[in-house]
């Protein structure tokens, strides 16, 4: 049984940084390709990064060059560091691989 736990979320100013973790279990993330989502209230679920067996990641325009996700295969975690954030970026953040979802992770930027 695959299951993914987010955490890492929380209140943060304009202009900060946050770093999320999504920690497997039940699947082995070098093997699969993980991508991290993000929905904010009122709006459909967007996908945000994502990084392929090959270590290779992608980004939605709306965050390249603000964001980066990275892989520990010992730990089998994949995070997403957040820098410069927005009042925008506000939302709940989700990770994903094979069908599975996380529980997601509340991110707020706010003064």
């Amino acid at each position: 049984q695959v299951q993914l736990v987010e955490s890492g979320g929380g209140l943060v100013q304009p202009g900060g940084s946050l770093r999320l973790s999504c920690a497997a279990s039940g699947i082995i993330f070098r093997f699969n390709f993980v991508g991290w989502y993000r929905q904010a209230p009122g709006k459909q679920r967007e996908w945000v990064a994502s990084i392929d067996r090959g270590a290779l990641a992608n980004y939605a325009d709306a965050v390249k060059g603000r964001f980066t996700i990275s892989r520990d295969n010992a730990k089998n975690t994949v995070y997403l560091q957040m820098n410069s954030l927005r009042p925008e970026d506000t939302a709940v953040y989700y990770c994903s691989s094979r069908d599975t979802w996380g529980q997601g992770t509340q991110v707020t930027v706010s003064s």
